[in-house]
């Protein structure tokens, strides 16, 4: 599938178990267009539907990239006047959370502003070593809703967000692993053979599980009753699986499962 707007376009892809969103604008370091912003909820759910994707990864188009963030260059006749980008980000933000299957980040290069937001919203990031990260909302003038702020608490804690959000500063891939806002790090040219090592094992585990496991984990942070309760049957429906039996066959046997998520 492949959504375009003038100067840039979304894109996925399928290989194997893994379905890959492409964010493709490299004459602006992969800046997000409105029309960019809603094909990445409908490309995110889309590969959440196909039936043979397991996991899903994120990525921006070329080496020198992730996502710079919004396209400015919109700002002025977009956001002047009317609030309707703020709402497409915000759907945009909501659709990795929304997705059942795991969602992880891949990023290269720079990862600043909706780019940063973006990758805080997908449940795993990875990204290379010359990886460059910053969030410019102060610089701007611009005001960052209350759920993305909550989510980067739970990311990194309140004193980091307090940190980044005041200063507006670039900072790095070493210290974005040390405040905990990635899982690893790996030199650019092995990046993407790092991700899909990481992709292609979380493939191979139950997806039952995955959903369960992501379901908990969204509803220890929202602390959300409903969400606690759907979480709550997500794990029920675990234990009365056919692929909770093929596990214990499985080890029994000493052979590698075959999970086909019921």
């Amino acid at each position: 599938m492949e959504v375009a707007s003038p100067g840039g376009e979304v894109r996925t892809e399928v290989r194997g178990a893994v379905g890959h969103l492409i964010i493709s604008n490299p004459r602006k370091h992969n800046a997000m267009s409105m029309a960019m912003w809603e094909a990445f909820a409908s490309g995110i759910a889309a590969l959440d539907a196909e039936a043979d994707v397991r996991v899903i990864v994120v990525q921006g188009d070329g080496e020198t990239a992730f996502i710079s963030g919004a396209d400015i260059s919109q700002f002025e006749h977009q956001r002047r006047h009317d609030q309707s980008e703020y709402e497409v980000a915000a759907k945009a933000y909501g659709a990795p959370g929304r997705a059942g299957k795991p969602v992880i980040a891949a990023i290269r290069g720079i990862c600043f502003g909706g780019g940063l937001g973006l990758a805080a919203a997908c449940d795993l990031r990875v990204c290379s070593t010359d990886a460059r990260f910053r969030m410019p909302a102060a610089r701007l003038g611009l005001g960052y809703s209350v759920e993305g702020v909550q989510r980067f608490i739970d990311l990194v804690g309140p004193q980091n967000v307090i940190d980044l959000f005041m200063t507006a500063r670039t900072f790095g891939a070493e210290d974005a692993l040390r405040i905990g806002f990635v899982a690893a790090t790996e030199a650019p040219e092995r990046l993407h053979s790092k991700v899909s090592e990481i992709a292609s094992t979380i493939a191979e585990n139950a997806p039952l599980t995955l959903r369960a496991v992501k379901l908990a984990v969204n509803a220890a942070q929202s602390r959300d009753p409903e969400a606690m309760a759907t979480a709550k049957r997500a794990v029920l429906a675990c234990m009365a699986s056919a692929d909770y039996l093929e596990g214990q066959s499985a080890f029994r046997e000493k052979r590698q499962p075959i999970f086909k998520g019921k």
